[in-house]
């Protein structure tokens, strides 16, 4: 089963976003992410809808954030994306009359509706903030790891 990777997909497109003064084109979005200019501006049409983002069309015109990173969290982002599954498991249904069956889907829905509870309490405690601070403190080290390589030789 395929995975449904657009939330991460957005995050990452937000975080460059956040890096670059000015607009970003779809053009130049989508080199960035390796898919098609039209998956960004599918994703990023989402993203305008809710305020996260705004685009401005003609010469030098792109998308542009428009939010809070102080603000907005992964929950935010993910309602965005209109709050797609979190679990590719589910229940056996071929039948629904069978008491064993019953008995595993009833403990089943209780663990996958707890489990999808506390990942979403999760998402709503991490700000685009915040992943953008452990982002910087990844490029600082990975900078400095490159230096210490370079020092050494």
């Amino acid at each position: 089963m395929k995975r449904d990777s657009r939330l991460s997909g957005v995050l990452h497109v937000l975080l460059h976003m956040a890096e670059v003064e000015g607009p970003l084109t779809s053009e130049a979005l989508s080199k960035v992410m390796q898919t098609n200019p039209v998956v960004i501006r599918r994703i990023m049409a989402g993203l305008r809808e809710q305020g996260f983002v705004r685009s401005e069309k003609g010469h030098g015109g792109g998308w542009h954030i428009a939010c809070d990173f102080n603000q907005v969290t992964l929950k935010d982002i993910y309602a965005a994306l209109g709050s797609p599954e979190l679990f590719a498991m589910s229940n056996r249904t071929e039948t629904p009359g069978c008491l064993v069956e019953q008995a595993v889907n009833a403990a089943l829905d209780t663990s996958f509706r707890n489990a999808e509870a506390l990942l979403l309490e999760q998402f709503g405690r991490i700000t685009l903030a915040a992943l953008s601070a452990d982002f910087h403190a990844r490029f600082v080290n990975h900078r400095g790891a490159l230096h210490q390589a370079s020092v050494h030789q």
